[in-house]
This record gives structure tokens, sequence and C-alpha cells, in this order.
């Protein structure tokens, strides 16, 4: 467990490390969740990827996870085959294999609908969100606890959305935050976003962020990510407001604080001018750097321009409060990006973009454009493309990424990625 090496290795004396591996061995019996931040890297992965990872058959993979020594992934597909595609597996939703081998498991669940999200839980479970309606033949709609060996719903965690999708988990210390397009959970009011007892599933009632829309429109948030200290959460969705004050499409809050205490002085309105009409929401994926200083969130959209942030990834310091403009912001020059990892080194970013550096682009190439096609790594300080550059078939685009401390996981709906065939979902080691 990385929390139990970082115990073991602050340097604290050894009554105190007993302690404190007492304390967080106490922690996990209770069933709290394990943190779910990306993992940090030494440098830039390697642009090939690995041989042994399972190819997905059909679908799209939206969300991928680790537990131990297992990799989970989630998505719309039906069937996958080992590496070397002479055997076949009904796999509807979810697939596990292993980390190092990547032999596929026994893991079944018996899910109604696809999986859009994915985080580890405590004991050997991890929880998966989407748009099932029932688990094991049993109403459960949209997040469930699953036990990674079998797939068996774990009997005590009961939370359940009242409709819509969960398209987004994320887990720290006893709490799973929800992000997705409900209204309720377990029947109380909580619109596109909650935090629910990782043990039982039970609505924190003092975590409320009264996410609203213009026009009294739907809520939905797209997409969360947790400070590694799990004390801010960032959001990005579908809404313009939190706790009545001017949130346009991304809210940071702190997870330490309830009601309106809990909403962050810190904001941005870089997204309120909206990219295209269609859209309810432009943003698509968020994530914070390994040390907490900076969160990077990509976008889609429907126009481009240099002073809009439509079709872009852009860096804010996450430090400080009041107005937030970007530190940087990388243009694809009109073409989509879904997903986001920072490790340290680099910011990865995916979608079905053919450039990078492209401010001045409109599908085209302009000036100082760099081709990237489907997949990209961008310098953490300055956001320009860095050399990395596998390509991949794109498709959609990247709806998936996961890095871990061997390498990149990335999860998309096309089957060649770095050259090689690998499909659905490939893995560019360290």
């Amino acid at each position: 467990m990385t929390g139990m090496s970082a115990v073991i290795s602050s340097g604290a004396s050894g009554r105190v490390r007993l302690l404190c591996l007492a304390t967080l061995i106490i922690a996990v019996l209770a069933g709290v969740v394990p943190a779910s931040a990306q993992s940090a890297h030494p440098g830039v992965v390697s642009d090939d990827p690995v041989s042994w990872t399972p190819h997905i058959q059909d679908g799209t993979v939206h969300a991928i996870t680790v537990v131990g020594d297992t990799v989970v992934v989630g998505g719309t597909f039906t069937e996958v085959t080992d590496p070397t595609e002479q055997f076949r597996f009904p796999r509807p939703y979810l697939l596990a294999f292993g980390l190092r081998d990547g032999r596929i498991s026994q893991l079944r669940a018996d899910l109604d609908g696809p999986v859009y999200a994915l985080a580890p839980g405590p004991r050997g479970t991890f929880y998966a969100g989407g748009a099932f309606r029932t688990v094991d033949g049993v109403p459960q709609r949209g997040v469930a606890q699953l036990r990674l060996d079998t797939g068996e719903p774990v009997p005590g965690f009961r939370a359940a959305v009242n409709w819509g999708t969960v398209t987004a988990l994320a887990g720290h210390g006893r709490w799973l935050y929800l992000g997705g397009s409900f209204t309720a959970v377990n029947g109380t009011g909580r619109a596109g976003l909650a935090r629910v007892d990782g043990a039982t599933g039970a609505v924190d009632s003092g975590f409320d962020a009264r996410l609203t829309a213009e026009g009294g429109g739907r809520v939905s948030v797209r997409d969360l990510a947790l400070a590694p200290d799990g004390r801010r959460l960032v959001a990005v969705g579908a809404f313009a407001r939190s706790h009545g004050l001017l949130r346009p499409q991304l809210v940071m809050l702190d997870t330490t604080r309830g009601g309106e205490d809990g909403l962050a002085d810190w904001y941005t309105n870089a997204y309120e001018r909206r990219c295209a009409p269609l859209f309810t929401t432009y943003l698509r994926g968020v994530d914070f750097a390994p040390d907490g200083s900076y969160l990077v969130a990509v976008t889609t959209g429907g126009r481009t321009h240099p002073d809009e942030l439509c079709n872009t990834a852009a860096r804010f310091e996450a430090g400080g409060t009041g107005m937030h403009r970007p530190t940087w912001v990388n243009h694809t020059g009109g073409h989509s990006l879904y997903s986001v990892a920072v490790t340290g080194p680099a910011v990865y970013v995916g979608g079905h973009e053919l450039w990078h550096d492209n401010p001045r682009g409109r599908k085209s190439p302009g000036p100082g454009a760099v081709p990237r096609e489907g997949i990209a790594a961008l310098h953490p300080e300055r956001g320009t493309a860095l050399p990395w550059n596998p390509g991949r078939a794109r498709g959609v685009g990247v709806q998936a990424f996961l890095a871990t401390r061997s390498g990149l996981f990335v999860g998309s709906d096309t089957t060649r990625i770095g050259g090689a065939y690998r499909a659905r979902i490939a893995m560019f080691p360290l």
C-alpha cells in the first residue's frame, strides 16, 4: 500500500512508526477507501507499449483502476481476448487482469449496463459507477462495491442514485465521492455530486456542493480529482454555481469543511464563455499534480480561438485564493481532448487531436503546430508538447488514463497505438 510505505519511510521513531501503522491497519479494517491519486513518475514513459495487455474486442474503455496487483477496466465492451488472441472471454462492462503479466482473471460482475468510473476499495474490493440499474439482479443504480476475485457485490454497501448515471468516482479516507447526472443518492437530494461512506454507502449529510445550472438546467459532473492529501476536490461539468456563487464548469471544494464553508475561496471564470450552444459543458477531464500544487483541465468545444479555452489543456495553480487564470494553455486547433493524467515530468492528454501548440489552427496546422495524433505529453511548466509521440488511431478518443508506478495505462475506442495492435487498452512502461 502506498500509504503504508509512506508511514514506514517517514523517518519517525520506531514507536511512532508502529503507532501510525496500527492506526492505518485499523482504518483499513474499518472499511476506508484508499487514496486514488495518480502515481508520480521519475520520467516520461516509453513510446513503445507492452505486448502483454489483453485485447478488448468491442465498445470503449471508459475507466481504469488498480487494486493490488490487478488492473480493473470498465466500459461499454462485452468481449476480450488474451494477448495472443487465441482465447476469447465474455466480459460485459468489466475486465480484470494481472498488472505484470496481463493474465485475465475470473472476475465476472453481473451488471445490466456500462461502467464509466472506477475506484479502488479496501480489502480486495473496488467501486464501479455507471449506467447500470441492477447488480446481481438486485436494484442498485449507478454505483456498487464489488469483490475483486469474483465481481460479486459487497453486501454492506448500499449506495444508489435515483436516476441518470455515475461518471466519476474518487476516494480518500473513509469517503467515496460520486459525480454524475443524478439528483439524489439514497433519497437524499444531491445534484451531480455526493460524498458517501465507503463502507456502507450512507450519504454524508455535512457535504453538499449545492451545484446549480443556469436557467434551471440539469446539473452533470463529468470528472473529479482529489488532491493527494484529500483536502481539496475539483469537479468539472455542466453547472454554473455552487452555493449560489459563480463557478462556471469548474469548482474547488474544501473537503474538511461542511456547508458553505466547504466552497473553497479559489475560482476561475476562464470557462464562463460557452464554446457552442450544443455543449452544456465542454470540460471533459481534470487531474491534480502528484504534489497537489496545480491541476490541469481538458476540454472539447465547437469553435476555436487563441483567447478561448475550447479544445485545450490548461494548467491552473492550486494555491492561493480568489480568481485564478491559467498558467498556460495548449491549443489543439479545433479537436477535442477527453482525458488527462499528470505525473510530474509530463502532462498526458488524449482525445482525437491531430496537433498541439496550435492556437491559430482551425482544424488545420497553424504556425508552430506540432503533429500529435490522438495522444500527447505536455511540458508541465511550459505547457508545450514534449517529444514523446507514440500516436494512435484517433477514433472518438482517449477516454481513460491511469498512471501507476510502472507506467501509463491508456483506454480508448480504437485498436492501434504506438505503432502496434493493442485493442482499446494499452500500457506504456517507464
